[in-house]
């Protein structure tokens, strides 16, 4: 059986980059599939109908079949079901603690550990990447930034845009050196991690310069670059 792949980006994608197709590109590719099924959860966002729409916008236009599962207006009471015959599941960025609390009420977060399990592919964006590791940087709470425990299918801390909201570098490096979090992979916007079962094998990026780091308790180094694969580049 294939492993499953997790690809995680801190920012980027149709809902920050409307202009720059790279990484959802580069997600759809991933599935193997022709006409591969992706289906977008915008649950962290509360279901939001302009976010829905923003994400029909992109991939009608792509060689994919393009679905979405509301939590709020499910589409069938066989969720399970429905999300197996996905080829990829897309979750969109927003409040994480809302996100995890909801997904866990319908078992969401166990139907797609089996997705995963089962050689799916899994994305997301902010919420919809921390969400996959054991722990992550989150806003969910109000005010600041928080450790937040998440799914734990992979291992290790993450933290998104880590460029594109100024205190989120000094917030995460505080937590991992104070042990308050676990030592972990941060991303820029734009860049995004893929893990095929639970191993790193590449980091890739739809902005030339945009980075990841991993961030780690040691005095002598906390944070060490992680130079991306950028995709526009014509050579790769």
């Amino acid at each position: 059986m294939r492993k499953g792949q997790i690809i995680a980006f801190g920012g980027g994608g149709f809902s920050m980059e409307p202009e720059n197709p790279l990484l959802d590109e580069y997600i759809l590719r991933q599935s193997n599939v022709d006409n591969p099924k992706i289906c977008f959860l915008p649950t962290a966002s509360g279901d939001s109908k302009d976010y829905i729409s923003r994400f029909y916008s992109f991939f009608e236009k792509q060689p994919c079949q393009p679905s979405h599962l509301s939590l709020f207006n499910p589409p069938t009471r066989d969720i399970e079901k429905f999300l197996l015959d996905k080829d990829i599941i897309y979750v969109g960025g927003g409040n994480t603690k809302n996100l995890l609390a909801l997904w866990k009420e319908w078992s969401i977060d166990s139907i797609l550990k089996k997705v995963w399990e089962e050689g799916g592919v899994l994305a997301g964006i902010s919420a919809g990447s921390i969400c996959w590791f054991e722990e992550g940087v989150t806003d969910s709470f109000g005010d600041g930034l928080e450790p937040m425990k998440c799914l734990g299918f992979l291992k290790g801390s993450n933290c998104p845009h880590y460029d594109g909201e100024l205190e989120r570098r000094q917030a995460f490096q505080s937590f991992v050196l104070s042990r308050k979090m676990k030592a972990g992979i941060a991303t820029d916007d734009g860049v995004a991690v893929h893990f095929i079962g639970e191993e790193m094998k590449k980091i890739v990026s739809s902005r030339p310069h945009a980075k990841a780091y991993w961030v780690e308790n040691d005095s002598n180094k906390i944070e060490t670059i992680l130079v991306p694969v950028f995709l526009g580049d014509k050579d790769i």
